[in-house]
């Protein structure tokens, strides 16, 4: 019997199964698939900010340094540019927006200045204003009261975002934000990015092999069990390890359904397989004893047969003339005639008991008194052949049974002994009471029956001795018909060998039922 395996054993098989190379592993293409979306997307973001996050800051800052000179136009239309709340906003405005402002009236006076050398940043405005194309490399946009322009410094290699123009109480103002910091902030950025990127990358893959173990772990145990499933081998079973189930705990559940029923219908196929191979045996059984007994009743038929055609030729031709010859072959042919009428209802009620068409009286009646009976018929025969036979019993003793079928029986046994008879010429006739039962034992001196030949003689046409039993006419049916009614009445007979004969024996049920 095959040792059955725990859920550790299962799990160790997954664990060396998970070991194995797969050319298609499930955790490496986990895996796989796992760094190259991260690693996509990160090279996807590096690209992107290559080309596009300087055009993103540059135009943020444009919309900076236009809210900042929007919001100065307003504070100078109010006239509140002098006053100390707008120092504050004006201070923060260039401290978080990293932009240089210079405010100057109308006949040049510097108003505010986020610069302290003031002289500097006039004359670059100047030069802006009065040289034109040359201190600036393009327009970005422009409108009634202010220009912006992006701006480069050929000494510095350095480029701005300049926004000049005319405020609404007539004052000039210039503003101007340098893009190396913002270029700077790009450059850091995707650096920052590609290590972002390759820590993210490292860190998904063993996140994500760790995460794909958990999920192929499972898969390998479920693609065991199918193995083993597959070798028929029903003991396995999945057990779900997680409290709240998922698919793969469902699918183990419906694997084990699954391995129940294949197990119940390879149950059910052996047990018809088997059915059906005992059907044949039984069908081949039958053709042999149907083949066994036209062969026999052919045998049987055919002496007696050939005796009666003979002597009936004989009478025919008249071979003999006188009366006593003709008396002598009518009275073989009679005998003859006899015989194979006598062995014909024999084999009738055989046949009616073998297949149960013959009904079974179960009745209480004297067994000591039926056994009399027989014993009175066969007093004659027992003189002719010499023979002493004992029964004691003289109390009634009542059974259950079919009478006329115990006559039958008791006759056979006590003609086989009357035959068989052999020595001192003795049958004994006794009972054997038991709880409930009792068995007849008709016992007769002569020869025992050889031991390869006890089990046959229930066999209808079994002859041990064919050359005796042909001598008194038997046919080899009588045991078989005592046999079958005892199998009627659901109870035993059998032989037992004696140093000084044989002893046949049946029982029958004494108690009330």
């Amino acid at each position: 019997m095959k040792r059955k395996k725990n859920q550790n054993q299962i799990q160790e098989e997954g664990r060396k199964k998970e070991g194995k190379r797969y050319p298609g592993s499930l955790t490496r293409k986990i895996v796989t698939i796992i760094i190259c979306l991260v690693a996509g997307t990160i090279v996807l973001c590096w690209v992107l900010n290559n080309a596009f996050l300087e055009k993103y800051y540059v135009l943020n800052k444009q919309n900076t340094l236009l809210e900042g000179f929007l919001l100065i136009d307003s504070v100078s239309e109010n006239g509140d540019l002098y006053s100390s709340e707008f120092e504050v906003e004006f201070d923060n405005l260039c401290a978080n927006g990293n932009i240089t402002v210079m405010i100057i009236s109308s006949d040049g006076t510097i108003v505010r200045s986020s610069v302290n050398n003031t002289q500097k940043m006039w004359r670059e405005f100047m030069d802006i204003i009065f040289d034109g194309e040359e201190r600036y490399t393009s327009i970005l946009t422009q409108s009634e009261n202010y220009m912006m322009l992006m701006q480069r410094d050929t000494q510095l290699s350095s480029e701005y975002l300049v926004l000049y123009g005319t405020l609404s109480n007539g004052n000039l103002i210039l503003m101007r934000s340098a893009l190396e910091s913002i270029r700077e902030s790009v450059n850091i950025s995707n650096r920052f990015l590609g290590v972002i990127g390759v820590c993210s990358i490292i860190v998904s893959a063993i996140v994500t092999i760790f995460v794909s173990r958990e999920i192929t772990m499972p898969l390998l145990e479920l693609t065991n069990l199918s193995k083993r499933m597959a070798e028929l081998d029903f003991e396995a079973k999945y057990q779900a390890k997680a409290k709240r189930k998922n698919e793969i705990d469902e699918l183990g559940e419906h694997m084990n359904e699954l391995s129940h029923t294949l197990e119940q219908t390879i149950s059910e196929l052996k047990s018809a397989n088997n059915q059906l191979q005992i059907d044949i045996e039984q069908k081949t059984q039958i053709d042999e004893m149907r083949k066994e007994f036209l062969s026999n009743v052919s045998h049987e038929l055919k002496t007696p047969l050939a005796l009666i055609q003979g002597y009936a030729e004989g009478l025919k031709e008249c071979i003999n003339e006188d009366a006593q010859s003709r008396d002598f072959y009518c009275e073989v042919i009679m005998d003859e005639a006899d015989k194979m009428n006598r062995m014909v209802k024999k084999l009738l009620t055989l046949n009616q008991l073998e297949f149960g068409n013959e009904a079974v009286a179960m009745e209480r009646f004297d067994l000591t008194e039926l056994i009399q009976g027989i014993l009175n018929a066969s007093y004659i025969l027992l003189n002719q052949k010499e023979i002493s036979l004992t029964f004691s019993e003289e109390q009634p003793l009542f059974v259950w049974a079919d009478e006329f079928k115990v006559e039958e029986v008791v006759t056979n046994y006590l003609s086989n002994a009357i035959h068989h008879a052999e020595g001192e010429k003795r049958i004994d006739i006794s009972y054997r009471r038991m709880e409930g039962k009792v068995r007849v034992c008709v016992f007769n001196t002569g020869r025992p029956i050889p031991e390869e030949d006890i089990e046959n003689i229930w066999i209808k046409f079994y002859k041990v001795d064919k050359a005796r039993t042909r001598e008194y006419g038997g046919s080899g049916i009588g045991l078989s018909i005592v046999k079958a009614i005892m199998d009627s009445f659901r109870q035993k007979c059998g032989v037992v060998n004696h140093k000084d004969g044989v002893e046949f024996w049946f029982e029958l049920e004494t108690r009330n039922l």
